[in-house]
């Protein structure tokens, strides 16, 4: 072959491939144009969304779908703690002290679901968790419109008229045993299972519980009293429980691995001991207790009386050395899991009212089984704190507002003196009122002539 006919060869092969690539990159033109075109469908083509969340102790209140599109997040954190706001793979805020303020670009969100939470550990567990929905069905945000002040002023006012509203279930109830051996032994059952449990009127939630109540039953016995309490487990994890604030055998302390075997589910274990001294003790699980006890499995236990400062003369008001206790109430305050912000087990306007006569005298025990401090405040009444933790103060004071910490006992004596109806509440003001309305940690003192 001549050298010219080998240059029209390697011509043709030259061409060729630049045909070759010419046709590819007109491909690859195609290609990023439609994925352009798709991409500016999902976003720019798509109206912007601007969602509100607010971040409390223990949940996270906003919307919960949105339409296709570009979506921004405004987050307010109106709790006492600090807390943040995650996207589930995507981005987050940092973490926001009370009444601080961040805005979350969330990017373009196509359809499907997307789960936002609290990442502070222990916030999401206690039920700072919940699902947006992005779905072209979803309603406009930008139509939602906000309430006026008058629908709001009617919100409130209907939400406090609801009260005292029935529900199903109550907590907080005396435990009998169910047997008195022939040394005197008592002997109590109680069963830890998942259950519904009605915290406010129609909200069904799956509760922790012992016995079927929440809080657990209140357990009293006398000191000296030789106690067995059988536990069955019937929940789907392993368990035990831990008698805080009593005296117990190392064997009998309910720190699984430590001190027994995990009760596993269907099992059943006896704690015996004896109630060596006064206390104001509660019982709840120790293993997996994030879980448990924020949703439920925690109850008072008394051994005895607590000694009253009769007689005394504190802060020039004179306790009389004769008085009767009429009325002994534990009151549990929860802040978290499904329970959420509760007394006894129940939110408002399901929390049980209290009633007494004029001139009674009134014995309180607050037990804080959730994971914030809880400043109880008591309108019109005056209460004489006389023992912390069941350990008799010194010096009893009177206090109007009674800040109790997790896991505190305080013991207070209270004089209803005044007829009317009054009201009894955490005094964080988030934890007992919302744009919905009163809720959470509220209940009354109804002093009757």
């Amino acid at each position: 072959m001549d050298d010219s006919s080998k240059s029209f060869d390697r011509a043709l092969v030259f061409f060729g491939i630049m045909g070759a690539l010419v046709a590819l990159l007109a491909v690859i033109m195609v290609l990023t144009r439609d994925e352009t075109a798709a991409g500016a469908g999902a976003g720019e083509g798509t109206a912007a969304s601007t969602l509100s969340y607010e971040l409390t102790e223990f949940a996270i209140l906003g919307p919960q779908e949105v339409k296709p599109g570009p979506v921004t997040l405004q987050v307010h954190n109106s709790g006492s703690a600090a807390h943040n706001l995650v996207i589930d793979g995507g981005p987050r805020t940092a973490d926001l002290n009370t009444d601080e303020m961040a805005t979350l670009d969330a990017g373009v969100l196509s359809e499907g679901t997307y789960t936002i939470f609290c990442n502070i550990p222990g916030h999401r567990e206690a039920g700072m968790e919940t699902i947006l929905t992005v779905s072209a069905d979803a309603s406009d945000v930008a139509a939602q419109e906000e309430m006026s002040a008058e629908e709001m002023n009617q919100v409130m006012i209907d939400s406090m008229l609801a009260f005292p509203a029935e529900t199903e279930g109550k907590g907080n109830q005396p435990l009998e045993p169910v047997e008195i051996k022939a040394d005197g032994t008592k002997v109590f059952e109680l069963t830890a299972e998942v259950i519904q449990w009605e915290v406010e009127p129609g909200k069904f939630v799956d509760a922790w519980a012992y016995n079927g109540q929440v809080p657990g039953p209140w357990i009293r016995v006398d000191v000296g009293d030789m106690l067995e309490i059988n536990v069955t487990n019937l929940t789907p994890l392993g368990t035990d429980i831990h008698w805080h604030g009593i005296s117990t055998p190392n064997a009998m302390d309910g720190v699984s691995p430590y001190t027994q075997d995990p009760i596993l589910t269907g099992e059943t274990f006896t704690y015996a001991f004896e109630a060596e001294r006064p206390a104001i003790g509660m019982y709840h699980a120790h293993l997996h207790s994030q879980v448990s006890v924020p949703n439920g499995m925690f109850g008072p236990i008394m051994i005895g009386d607590t000694p009253l400062p009769l007689g005394q003369t504190i802060s020039g008001v004179e306790i009389p050395g004769d008085l009767e206790i009429a009325q002994e109430i534990p009151m549990v305050l929860n802040d978290a899991g499904v329970i959420g912000l509760s007394l006894n087990g129940k939110s408002f306007p399901a929390t049980e009212p209290y009633v007494a006569n004029e001139g009674d005298w009134l014995v309180y025990h607050y037990y804080n089984e959730g994971l914030l401090s809880h400043p109880m405040h008591q309108h019109q009444f005056p209460q004489l704190v006389f023992a912390k933790d069941g350990i008799p103060l010194d010096v009893p004071f009177w206090a109007d507002t009674i800040n109790v910490a997790p896991g505190e006992r305080y013991s207070v004596l209270v004089h209803a003196d005044r007829v009317g109806t009054w009201v009894w509440h955490c005094h964080i003001l988030t934890h007992v009122e919302s744009e919905d309305g009163m809720f959470g940690m509220v209940t009354a003192l109804i002093v009757q002539e």
